[in-house]
């Protein structure tokens, strides 16, 4: 009898250690990136609000990053990691976000009035939401600032899931 328990035990021990709650393909963690692009306006509360589909199961341990399209040098996108300030005489803008298992919210707030924003502030953002699954991301020293830097780390696979313009 202490044979099979231990055989028992055995097994199950193998087989709950083999099993990852995160996504695998091909060996490699993979995260998912969202991109989304909207305007932020009076009439959606200076909001954009990006509901994950369905199909698709962020857990309460992952990790949500945020990032803006900043410019664009020689060709090349400059992502920045939410929040990101911008300072003026006049006062400060910054974008920031929240979110949830759910959805996120990446929203502008200010010392500077809304009414006195630009359009180069306010119109045609573009974000990406990175889910990457918490288990990598305590396993490594990472640099989480580089946008660029992340999607390359060895062991981590990201695939960008869909693109979305997201209506006032």
């Amino acid at each position: 009898m202490k044979k099979i328990t231990f055989i028992l035990l055995l097994i199950s021990g193998l087989y709950f250690t083999s099993c990852d709650l995160n996504i695998q393909e091909d060996n490699a963690l993979i995260g998912t990136v969202f991109e989304i692009e909207g305007d932020f306006r009076a009439s959606n509360d200076y909001t954009l609000f990006y509901e994950f589909p369905q199909s698709y199961k962020v857990l309460s341990s992952d990790i949500v990053l945020v990032y803006i399209l900043w410019k664009t040098t020689d060709g090349l996108d400059v992502w920045r990691l939410l929040p990101q300030t911008v300072a003026y005489p006049e006062g400060v803008i910054q974008y920031n976000f929240d979110f949830t298992v759910k959805d996120v919210e990446i929203f502008m707030e200010g010392t500077i009035p809304a009414k006195d924003w630009l359009p180069g502030e306010t119109d045609n953002q573009v974000f990406r939401i990175v889910v990457m699954p918490a288990g990598f991301f305590a396993s490594k020293s990472l640099d989480i600032s580089d946008m660029n830097k992340l999607m390359n780390v060895p062991g981590m696979g990201f695939k960008l899931n869909e693109k979305v313009f997201l209506p006032d």
